[in-house]
């Protein structure tokens, strides 16, 4: 269930259904949005499967990757691609937390919109460090985000310091690209982006909170923690060249 929405709240700009598996593919953007997810059961041949998705890859001159999911029992073909020579990476926590438990949001102001600004993709462009050549795929995946969603950001200084965005799906709202300006961290901005997420998915009638974080990500993994969030499952990548 939280696999079909992720995928869903951060689009790939195209899509190739095959067999019960996805391949997602965005310029190379992301991890996620260039990766296949075998999500359902499959009926062809395995080593055909795999070098039906090496060909698709390598002719979008893409590394062939494959996300694995703990909580899909893909133990044998994780064990597969580790004897193919795919090299796992990018050990990744996927959280859960009940909007019951979430306290209001802390005292401070932010800017919440629903529509995508200029202001705040120039604050995701330079918070996140994203490269020149990257800038124009990241716009198209975030307008190309179909269920209802939310931009929050935080000022500080006459700039924006801290933002975020959140995307409800029924009952649930998963949170993307929260991030602080390393000048301003430990100091609670990011926990104020968080919250004032969690407290619109709130009022639209969201039950449920997820969000991915790596397990190289201490501070984060604390924050998470803090507010609440527990891990239910972890994914992982293969990757090949």
């Amino acid at each position: 269930m939280l696999e079909e929405l992720s995928l869903n709240a951060w689009p790939a700009l195209q899509s190739v259904l095959y067999d019960g598996w996805i391949l997602r593919f965005a310029d190379g953007y992301t991890r996620r949005a260039n990766s296949v997810s075998p999500l359902y059961p499959s009926s062809i041949d395995l080593d055909q499967k795999l070098r039906f998705c090496e060909a698709m890859y390598r002719s979008q001159k893409l590394h062939v990757t494959f996300k694995i999911a703990s909580a899909a029992s893909h133990d044998s073909f994780d064990q597969k691609l580790m004897s193919c020579g795919y090299q796992k990476d990018a050990l990744t926590s996927v959280q859960g937390l009940d909007l019951n438990a979430v306290k209001a949001p802390l005292a401070r102001e932010v800017n919440l919109e629903e529509d995508l600004t200029d202001e705040w993709l120039d604050s995701i462009y330079r918070l996140s460090a994203v490269a020149e050549s990257q800038r124009k795929t990241l716009h198209r995946i975030l307008i190309n985000i179909i269920p209802r969603h939310c931009f929050v950001s935080l000022e500080a200084h006459n700039q924006i310091i801290a933002c975020g965005l959140g995307v409800l799906q029924g009952e649930h709202i998963g949170l993307f690209d929260i991030v602080t300006d390393s000048s301003f961290r430990n100091t609670g901005f990011g926990r104020q982006i968080v919250e004032n997420i969690l407290a619109w998915g709130k009022q639209n009638g969201v039950q449920t909170a997820y969000l991915q974080v790596m397990l190289n990500n201490a501070p984060a993994l604390h924050l998470y923690s803090k507010i609440g969030f527990v891990e239910k499952y972890q994914y992982w990548y293969r990757t090949k060249p």
